[in-house]
């Protein structure tokens, strides 16, 4: 094999959500940026489909507003459990907008990642990640990357490094990153199926997905309209669920689309349908993120949040703020300013995850799944709160009651993290 060398700035392993948000932030900072990716665009990608406002505002900061008005605009949650339904609009929010779309990822993924080639990103598509080099301090030297067209291999030689190649990140664990197993994990299913309202104006969300002994299950179902013909329909189940691996997947799919309200028409034959799954870290349980000169985003982190499954906008967050943080070490030339990458995820979201580690916990049990969904159905004073907690919409600007409800949250699970603290070190002396 023909052996070529690039040298660069940032390299960016991955293309999905997160790389491609980094990459396109340190294109347009003017760096020289490579990006690889090891599969060819379009592709196919395991996810709901669902681009939440957090979503639409990382996109439209990145110029693609044009791209939007292509795919399925939708206006709120419908969320459906024990024959009752509600349905519930974007709440307002000072940054980010009350709309969303849903778009699939064969589309999304390749022009997100267009649009940073056309900032300036060198996209290397059909190339894979094979190996990563380091020197005698740690630091990321070079990186051995496969051109799979051609089968040659490119040595890749940055400055800094940014892994971003998803939730079951190879390179990660190269570098010495792993998941934290105590924190929650996803079970994700979907499929596509034709519906006469696929262009309907809310995504849907059952909240009583159940076992084959009628047992409600920590998760959800969904049904997301994408206006071309088709929904994107499955389950998330959280592994909150003490046997949540002897689940039978297939058949609790195919329980929710024949257990689907009539007004869909969906048919478990029907000969699009293909069901697709995966496993979901969630939580930021994957660590350590950082390294001398390297940093993980996205799936690679476990970034999707455990209140509602999202992971997407999680991803172009964690992209950008990647970019911040490279654009300083190389603006500074100070590569110690990495160290601040952890500080800046903790800033953003560590309060929220350990108020939704511990929600998804709570819901583990049936009873109290069971008497939190009943509750909720019935009032939209209730659900709306909820609505706006699960989604990480609180505003920074109002105290609301879905802002008192999680101020209240985290108190009372610091109160318990200090009492438990003072117990153990009771027992340890």
């Amino acid at each position: 094999m023909e052996s070529n060398r690039i040298k660069c700035d940032v390299l960016v392993i991955g293309a999905g959500p997160a790389g491609a948000s980094a990459s396109y932030w340190l294109a347009k900072s003017g760096f020289n940026v490579v990006t690889v990716e090891r599969k060819k665009f379009p592709r196919e990608k395991t996810c709901g489909d669902g681009l939440t406002p957090r979503s639409v505002y990382q996109l439209e900061a990145m110029g693609m507003s044009s791209f939007l008005k292509t795919t399925h605009r939708y206006e709120g949650l419908r969320t459906v459990a024990f024959g009752k339904e509600m349905e519930l609009s974007w709440p307002s929010h000072p940054e980010f907008p009350e709309v969303g779309y849903v778009v699939t990822r064969y589309r999304l993924d390749e022009a997100v990642a267009k649009n940073a080639a056309n900032a300036g990103a060198n996209l290397l598509t059909y190339h894979e990640a094979l190996s990563v080099k380091l020197n005698g301090d740690k630091q990321v030297q070079e990186v051995e990357v496969l051109d799979k067209a051609t089968n040659e291999t490119i040595t890749v030689e940055p400055r800094y490094l940014i892994v971003a190649d998803g939730s079951n990140s190879r390179i990660g664990r190269m570098l010495g990153a792993s998941r934290n197993r105590d924190l929650p994990m996803g079970l994700a299913l979907r499929g596509y199926f034709s519906s006469p309202l696929a262009s309907d104006r809310y995504i849907e969300s059952h909240l009583d997905i159940r076992s084959e002994t009628g047992e409600i299950l920590p998760g959800y179902g969904w049904i997301f309209p994408l206006g071309d013909g088709r929904v994107n329909a499955g389950i998330g189940l959280l592994s909150t669920l003490g046997k949540w691996k002897e689940v039978n997947t297939t058949k609790l799919m195919e329980a929710f689309i024949k257990g689907a309200p009539k007004r869909w028409e969906l048919s478990i034959d029907d000969p699009i349908y293909k069901g697709t799954g995966g496993k979901l870290p969630m939580g930021l349980s994957i660590s350590p993120r950082t390294g001398k000169n390297y940093l993980m985003a996205g799936d690679a982190t476990g970034s999707i949040n455990p209140m509602n499954g999202e992971g997407i906008a999680y991803g172009y967050e964690t992209g950008k703020i990647a970019a911040m943080i490279l654009t300083d070490c190389i603006s500074l030339n100070d590569p110690s300013i990495i160290n601040r990458y952890d500080q800046l995820l903790e800033e953003n979201y560590g309060e929220y995850y350990k108020f939704a580690r511990s929600f998804v916990k709570l819901i583990g049990n049936p009873t109290i799944m069971r008497t939190a969904v009943g509750l909720g159905i019935n009032s939209k004073i209730v659900m709306r709160p909820v609505v706006r907690v699960m989604a990480n919409l609180m505003r920074p600007d109002h105290l609301g009651p879905s802002e008192a409800l999680f101020k209240a949250g985290v108190a009372a699970i610091d109160a318990k993290d200090r009492i438990g603290g003072i117990v153990t070190g009771g027992f340890s002396r």
